[in-house]
């Protein structure tokens, strides 16, 4: 491709909107254009990389047995109506009318869908097991995009749904796309982890994440600093050790005591000379159903997805100061577990074993001393239902926990029944009994594995694309092009190049050479090939490599061999 032909708009100046290093480089390197909030338009290069990318998820897919095909992006409401979420998933989800006033969805995934057309199609449990997949558009009304393509309202996804006749089957398919998501992002250059993970609007059981890791990174992923050790979770889903006593003073007499205007932890701790960890924190939640008092220490903060997993509500709200003292009769502050009646009284494990704590008294400037679980209230339930925190134990094996910072690029899903039993998706299994399908959903974000990329690998001249997911492999800049003898080297090996399968761009443009080596930085392309002087005069050709900034004075017949030898390399073919 000649650079004078490719739609590549570079900007010098960083448009004030973009926050983060990939959305930065992505508009100034000419690779995408905002059309709205959360919405982008992919130019050229961008079409590029993501074709790569998505041929990569292709050959992987395909490799382990899965059959491409495509949904409709416009989805009947009355599937998601039967799932149940059409009223659960919120107002992410695209909503809409046609001219007859029927409800329908855009796409942001294909569970519902797909099991609607696998229960049309597939009967038997001869054709199980079965593996399909597309690479669409999906929608979903972000209440704050940001972060350029990495959180937008529409987005490029890969998504597989598996379909077994057992849990074992499902055991299969989900180690198969686990072990397939390792590879994909291997070949896509990418550092990244798999971490276990919170199924969240999706639902079922086990689910992990593959994160990148880097300090744009929404998530908090914890991992074991131990290298023989492969834990790693995110901060939604972490484990804590389970508590074991080790503190057995001697247990002292409730105490009230008068603390006025102290109504935080730290107030608290610091006016009665004690630490943190020797308070109980009370807090009061409300579900669709019940309002629930819940104890962390007070060191500790409540991790609302484990909670609302405890609880299995729809809905988890932290309840208002009114609610709060209209139910205790104190301000939130003073209020504490010892004497609360009719109400679920739900502690974290590190409470069930604290001695002499302090907590609220649910009375207005004053807290209790010496408050023990079990002689002073009791617990109607314990669980780990904690944030964990860099520093703790690993819950595998006791080594301190490390934390980073990570961007979700892909996650897997172990549904199980969930979708075919709510919709009826039934199979006759060897005995001629009808069962539901043992369903696992897997997505991949491609645009987003795109802006990881740049996250991963960039400096302050622009992007370091991996070869395998660069745009272009190499650009060829004449520095001269009023100089014939200069045009038709580098006219030359261009074509050369082209025959030879090396993806090439020759910047053609009659700008200066200081302006087309900054272009080149700034696109990221893998090598540049300088044809100046040096190669007319003495046939020595400048290859640089953005990668590690080394440029080399080689020869022109060991020129080719050495670009072809380093694109393989860097591609792991």
């Amino acid at each position: 491709m000649r650079a004078s032909q490719i739609l590549v708009p570079t900007l010098r100046e960083t448009p004030a909107e973009a926050e983060v290093i990939s959305h930065k480089l992505l508009l100034r390197a000419g690779f995408i254009r905002k059309a709205a909030a959360g919405v982008y338009t992919y130019l050229p290069l961008a079409q590029r990389v993501l074709k790569k990318i998505q041929q990569i998820i292709r050959e992987e897919m395909d490799r382990e047995g899965g059959q491409e095909i495509l949904l409709p992006v416009i989805q009947p409401a009355e599937l998601w109506q039967e799932s149940g979420r059409w009223d659960v998933y919120g107002p992410e989800l695209f909503r809409l009318k046609d001219r007859h006033g029927r409800d329908f969805a855009l796409g942001p995934t294909h569970e519902e869908i797909i099991t609607f057309l696998v229960k049309g199609e597939v009967s038997s449990y001869k054709q199980l097991p079965l593996l399909l997949y597309q690479i669409q558009n999906k929608y979903r009304d972000e209440r704050r995009p940001r972060f350029g393509v990495l959180r937008g309202r529409e987005f490029i996804m890969k998504d597989l749904y598996s379909f077994d006749k057992d849990e074992e089957g499902l055991d299969v398919s989900y180690r198969k796309m686990y072990e397939a998501y390792a590879r994909i992002f291997k070949r896509c250059g990418l550092k990244f982890r798999p971490v276990e993970a919170d199924s969240g609007a999706i639902g079922g059981s086990d689910t992990h994440e593959f994160m990148v890791l880097a300090d744009a990174g929404e998530a908090t992923v914890l991992y074991c600093e131990k290298d023989n050790c492969d834990y790693a979770a995110n901060a939604e889903k972490a484990k804590a050790m389970e508590p074991i006593k080790t503190n057995f003073e001697e247990v002292l007499a409730l105490e009230e005591v008068y603390t006025p205007g102290r109504q935080t932890i730290t107030q608290v701790a610091e006016y009665l000379g004690i630490t943190a960890n020797k308070l109980i924190k009370t807090l009061f939640y409300e579900t669709e159903d019940q309002l629930v008092a819940v104890l962390v220490r007070g060191d500790h903060d409540v991790n609302e997805i484990k909670l609302q997993h405890l609880l299995d509500c729809l809905r988890l709200e932290l309840a208002g100061e009114k609610t709060v003292q209209e139910f205790t009769g104190a301000p939130v502050g003073y209020v504490g577990p010892v004497g609360l009646q009719g109400i679920k009284i739900i502690a974290d494990s590190e409470v069930a074993v604290m001695s002499n704590a302090v907590a609220g008294a649910n009375k207005p400037d004053y807290h209790y001393k010496n408050v023990n679980p079990g002689r002073d209230f009791s617990l109607n339930q314990i669980a780990d239902i904690r944030i964990v925190q860099a520093g703790e134990p690993c819950p595998s094996c006791g080594a301190p926990l490390c934390e980073a910072r990570g961007i979700e690029v892909g996650q897997v899903f172990k549904l199980g029944d969930k979708y075919s039993k709510a919709m009826g998706a039934t199979f006759q299994d060897e005995n001629g009994k009808s069962r539901p399908y043992i369903m696992g959903c897997y997505g991949i974000g491609v645009s987003r594995t795109m802006a990881a990329a740049i996250e991963q690998n960039h400096d302050s001249n622009g992007i370091v694309w991996p070869v395998s997911i660069a745009p272009f492999h190499l650009v060829i800049v004449p520095v001269n092009t009023k100089d014939i003898n200069l045009v038709k080297l580098s006219e030359r090996l261009y074509l050369e190049y082209i025959n030879e399968g090396i993806e090439v761009v020759l910047d053609d443009r009659h700008e200066r050479p200081g302006v087309k080596f900054k272009d080149a930085d700034l696109i990221g392309y893998p090598l540049r090939l300088t044809i100046g002087k040096k190669a007319l005069e003495e046939g020595n050709f400048e290859l640089y490599i953005r990668k590690t900034g080394e440029t080399s004075f080689m020869k022109e017949e060991q020129l080719k061999i050495f670009i072809k030898d380093y694109i393989k390399r860097e591609q792991n073919i």
